[in-house]
């Protein structure tokens, strides 16, 4: 479980570490996955903290709320991480379609710091997200913190793997940002306390990778092979 929600951090600090010098892609795929693991261990350490965060801190009466609707530290954080969350894959969307490369198309590039202070927001809602889940799966704090770290493992192994794969093909980075425009409306709508299945999203998410994956192949055989060689170049 913590491997297929970790998925959505991979992909977003791939996608986030392409505005780097090409050098330092490991090394900010490194930091945030290590921030990542960091953040759900402290947070798997103060269980109690995060069940308190379900409490309302104040209500809110607007029209399309029911009555006395109450707003928690819970709904804040899931909230300005959807809002994060979409408004960054709507930029990269944006970049894209205007033709410009990694680094704005002007050769400039942002700083690790930038990189880095990006990650650690995302980490923060992913991180929240995915421990929320593993309370209501396990009681025992050891084997959460056990199955964090086993998952992080396998995450750092492939993770050059996963980002160098959505680097190579222009539709499935297209793809991935919007799953992640996906998953941000699910915080959204998950911070107005509308719960949506997340089987039935990760079900869309594989469905809609394994369709791509068989267009890539129907490209790969009606391409020419020299079109084919330089499409990647």
């Amino acid at each position: 479980m913590e491997i297929v929600l970790g998925i959505d951090n991979i992909i977003f600090i791939s996608i986030v570490v392409n505005r780097l010098p090409r050098e330092q892609h490991k090394r900010g795929r490194t930091i945030g996955l290590m921030l990542a693991l960091l953040f759900r261990i402290g947070l798997l350490l103060s269980i109690s903290w995060i069940v308190s965060l379900k409490e309302p801190l104040f209500t809110l009466n607007l029209p399309f709320l029911e009555p006395n609707f109450g707003i928690s530290g819970r709904d804040i954080i899931l909230l300005l991480g959807g809002l994060f969350l979409l408004g960054k894959s709507t930029t990269e969307i944006h970049t894209k379609l205007q033709g410009e490369e990694d680094g704005g198309g002007t050769g400039k590039y942002d700083s690790l710091l930038r990189v880095i202070v990006q990650i650690i927001i995302i980490d923060i809602v992913f991180s929240f997200d995915s421990i929320l889940t593993a309370v209501g799966l396990v009681d025992n704090v050891l084997v959460m913190i056990l199955a964090v770290i086993l998952a992080m493992g396998v995450m750092l192994a492939f993770s050059g793997y996963i980002a160098d794969f959505v680097n190579k093909n222009p539709t499935i980075k297209m793809l991935a940002l919007s799953f992640l425009i996906m998953i941000g409306i699910m915080l959204v709508m998950e911070a107005f306390h509308k719960e949506i299945p997340k089987g039935y999203v990760y079900f869309a998410m594989f469905f809609s990778l394994l369709v791509e994956t068989l267009n890539m192949r129907l490209r790969k055989k009606t391409t020419p092979v020299h079109l084919r060689d330089s499409q990647f170049d």
